[in-house]
């Protein structure tokens, strides 16, 4: 019979989020059993993190907006403020769909997801002359990116993709 192996994880409630987000992202059902499984710890030890499953989603969704909003404001700071933020909303919303689907659906399920989602977006639509504006232009964006993960727009072309809607983009705020 092997040695019982005693496993002490260094952090692991971001072990834990790590891998519900791999989950996530290879469409796999999330539960807390499963993921202390993969992490290497007992059936219980994610319960001193979360209390429960939905606990864990809401945690995974507050992280992505926090990661989705230092780079949108890294992009903000750069020279072609518009470009950068269309770029890095597009990017991080095709290469983190599952996250960004888990964020969006969350958000009105608590205060705390709703602020953040207002911290990561509002800095953006400082762009525009008008709420509206910035609607139009981020509603433009988040369809072009739902349509590269749909597969109707080839991800290879994404940079070519975001050009476009940039330069449509900006004829609307001229006109």
């Amino acid at each position: 019979m092997p040695p019982v192996r005693t496993y002490h994880h260094g952090n692991l409630r971001a072990a834990l989020l790590e891998s519900a987000e791999q989950t996530l992202a290879e469409g796999g059902e999330i539960s807390l059993r499963e993921l202390a499984r993969k992490v290497g710890v007992s059936h219980a030890a994610p319960r001193r993190h979360f209390f429960d499953k939905q606990e864990l989603l809401d945690e995974l969704a507050l992280d992505g907006f926090r990661r989705l909003g230092a780079q949108l404001a890294e992009a903000l700071a750069g020279e072609d403020p518009l470009a950068a933020w269309a770029r890095t909303y597009v990017r991080f919303a095709t290469e983190h769909a599952a996250l960004l689907e888990l964020m969006f659906a969350g958000k009105h399920r608590s205060r705390e997801l709703m602020a953040a989602s207002h911290r990561c977006f509002s800095p953006a639509f400082a762009l525009f002359e008008s709420e509206r504006t910035g609607v139009v232009a981020f509603a433009t964006l988040h369809g072009l990116a739902g349509l590269i993960n749909s597969g109707m727009l080839a991800a290879e072309r994404l940079d070519e993709h975001v050009s476009d809607a940039i330069e449509q983009i900006r004829r609307g705020l001229v006109v």
